[in-house]
């Protein structure tokens, strides 16, 4: 028993060591694929091709969504090695974000701007179309296993598996069975080169069926957090709290968004949505590492206060905006050339004010002559 005590301390010092490094290789290697992707928009909007960049007004969305995700996940996995969750979030932030967009680039510019001049540029246009099904799967595992690590209790071991198949099957089934990528995209014309002809029908019927089935899996996730939450006491209870947190400020999130969108103002709606999704890894990781969790009353009465504020700031904003544009577009009509100049107002009243109004204007220009 002795030794076993000893061995432990030992295999943890161990864990540690090479921990924090791969953990900031795997932050660096995620800043590489947005810089990746930051320089094939730079050659497609060369190319004579900017519709086809991806870091434009959405891009705030993506880029502060990996690296929210990525600090996150590299200081809890530098610092709890052992706790699956950083590395998950980790993975989150290089798999379906970061070397997706990345890939995504690769594939326009060597497809669509200079075909044939970047080698198999049809299979990572392939290969970046499906990497937001196991994104998806990383969602869910991350919300069964927040904060502690582990599941909510043994029986959910059956579900995990079922949360890791679904995934895994959806994924196989549409590489092997898509022959074409999706419609939407830009890269719609690309035949799907590992597509097997014979297969086509039997796995549009697998990934037809695993694509809802994933969508369940999540759903499920998220209610676990719930179910967490109604059971877990002191701590635990605490930590779930800066969940709470995120989710309270979800419907501030989607009116900013929406409001952008329906103004057109879509870099608003895109810093809108990527705050609150880099708000997402954050509370998690907050909530793992346990960061003043006995402060968290003041934290969530200042954050409410400040939100409350900003959401009023924005309506005065937004109203004072559209009063202005209206006002512009009135003096715009009144000076418009075509359209004699007239004192407001004289349209409603008697000619012989109007007449007397320009006759003292004419006068009182007439004295001031040399």
């Amino acid at each position: 028993m002795p030794a076993a005590v000893e061995t432990n301390p030992g295999m943890r010092t161990e864990r540690s060591r090479w921990a924090a490094p791969l953990a900031l290789a795997l932050w660096v290697l995620c800043l590489l694929g947005l810089a990746v992707t930051a320089w094939f928009d730079h050659l497609l909007r060369q190319g004579g091709r900017p519709d086809l960049a991806q870091l434009g007004a959405g891009g705030v969305t993506l880029v502060l969504g990996a690296v929210s995700a990525a600090t996150a996940g590299a200081v809890l996995a530098s610092r709890r090695p052992r706790h699956p969750v950083g590395w998950l979030l980790l993975a989150f932030a290089l798999l379906p974000q970061a070397l997706t967009n990345a890939a995504e680039g690769y594939a326009r510019y060597g497809l669509l701007v200079r075909p044939g001049g970047l080698p198999a540029a049809s299979y990572v246009a392939v290969l970046a179309s499906g990497t937001f099904i196991p994104g998806l799967g990383l969602l869910g595992f991350i919300l069964l296993l927040t904060p502690t690590g582990s599941l909510p209790s043994s029986r959910w071991r059956w579900w995990a598996w079922v949360a890791a198949a679904v995934p895994a099957a959806f994924l196989v089934s549409w590489l092997l069975g898509v022959p074409r990528l999706d419609p939407d995209s830009p890269l719609r014309t690309v035949h799907n080169p590992m597509a097997i002809p014979a297969l086509v029908e039997p796995l549009r019927t697998v990934y037809g069926t695993a694509s809802p089935a994933t969508a369940i899996t999540l759903v499920v996730a998220a209610a676990s957090l719930v179910l967490r939450f109604r059971r877990a006491r002191g701590v635990e209870r605490q930590q779930l709290r800066w969940l709470t947190l995120a989710a309270a400020l979800a419907p501030l999130a989607v009116l900013a968004t929406a409001a952008g969108i329906v103004t057109e103002h879509l870099t608003l709606a895109g810093w809108a949505a990527g705050l609150y999704l880099a708000l997402l890894p954050m509370a998690i990781g907050a909530a793992i590492a346990r960061y003043r969790l006995y402060d968290l009353d003041r934290i969530v009465s200042r954050t409410l206060t400040y939100g409350l504020l900003t959401v009023l700031l924005g309506g005065a904003y937004a109203g004072w905006s559209s009063g202005s544009v209206s006002f512009s577009a009135r003096v715009a009509a009144w000076s418009s050339p075509g359209r004699p100049w007239r004192w407001p107002g004289c349209s409603s009243r008697p000619a012989a004010a109007c007449s007397g109004r320009s006759t003292v204007a004419s006068t009182g220009a007439a004295t001031t002559r040399p």
